[in-house]
């Protein structure tokens, strides 16, 4: 028998819990950290990001009104079928060349499973019944401010962007990420993931491809309602065009860090509050 030729894999977007190709029909070539080529990913294009957000928008009503009971199942779902996947996604950390790879999975998976404990307990921390004077009960109550974009962190393609998504949505919020251009199959798997899990299709839209060409045009974009800099360390000039952009109808933003962040240390209460509102409740007490 001849040698069996390995199909080579065609990294795709995930916009609405489908793979489209790019709506261009433009790629690149992925390397490994070795110079090993590894697969080609799409370069998402403006109009990919306009069907990301519509995507979004569309799933937002189901996801922002389930109860945070469900979500916290889905979340810890999803940590679920990583650790079925998690040889595959050690091997995609170490070609990008992850000094640890496992303990990278391993603290992926078990970010899931912290913020799917979360899920249930954000309106018991941040909410609350205000003392007011008068025959009324008043009351805070936070709620999801809509759909976030969030520019994934470069090195650390998979805790670092878990790090950014799992806070986002798990407050009800749908997004769209930006990959990490030089590693985006960490993504591309974790999309995988997600499409066979109970995440409805449209929560979680991921697109590959140049910060520098979509992320103004997310930035920019009237129906996002905030958008995560994070993974814009160190990269200050972008980060600072993109606030600009954001600016122009009020966005919600995470601003760029001076540098990377230790994604391993336990996450702080603001990465969920960052994206939700405080909405407060007059009701009668009557009589």
């Amino acid at each position: 028998m001849s040698a069996r030729v390995p199909v080579k894999r065609t990294a795709k977007l995930f916009i609405g819990g489908a793979f489209p190709r790019s709506e261009s029909g433009r790629s690149y070539e992925v390397f490994a950290d070795d110079g090993k080529p590894l697969a080609y990913a799409a370069q998402a294009s403006r109009k990919d990001l306009r069907d990301a957000v519509l995507a979004a928008r569309g799933a937002f009503p189901t996801w922002s009104s389930m109860t945070a009971y469900n979500r916290g199942q889905i979340l810890y779902r999803v940590a679920e079928l990583m650790e079925g996947r998690r040889s595959q996604f050690r091997d995609e950390l170490a070609d990008a060349g992850a000094a640890d790879p496992d303990r990278g999975v391993d603290a992926a998976i078990d970010r899931w499973v912290w913020y799917a404990g979360w899920a249930d307990k954000i309106a018991q921390t941040l909410g609350t019944s205000n003392p007011v004077a008068g025959p009324y009960f008043n009351f805070t109550i936070p709620e999801p401010t809509g759909v976030v974009g969030i520019v994934a962190p470069i090195d650390q393609s998979l805790l670092g962007l878990v790090s950014r998504l799992a806070p986002a949505i798990v407050g009800g919020n749908t997004t769209v990420v930006l990959a990490s251009e030089r590693s985006p199959l960490p993504a591309v798997s974790l999309a995988e993931v997600l499409a066979t899990s109970d995440v409805p299709g449209g929560v979680v839209n991921i697109l590959t491809g140049s910060a520098e060409t979509v992320g103004p045009w997310l930035a920019s974009h009237m129906d996002v309602n905030a958008i995560d800099l994070c993974g814009l360390a160190g990269r200050a000039e972008l980060a600072t065009e993109l606030e600009v952009a954001a600016a122009e109808n009020l966005k919600r933003v995470r601003r760029a860090p001076m540098v990377e962040p230790d994604w391993s240390l336990e996450p702080e209460l603001s990465a969920m509050t960052d994206y939700l509102e405080t909405k407060t409740v007059w009701h009668p007490i009557g009589v």
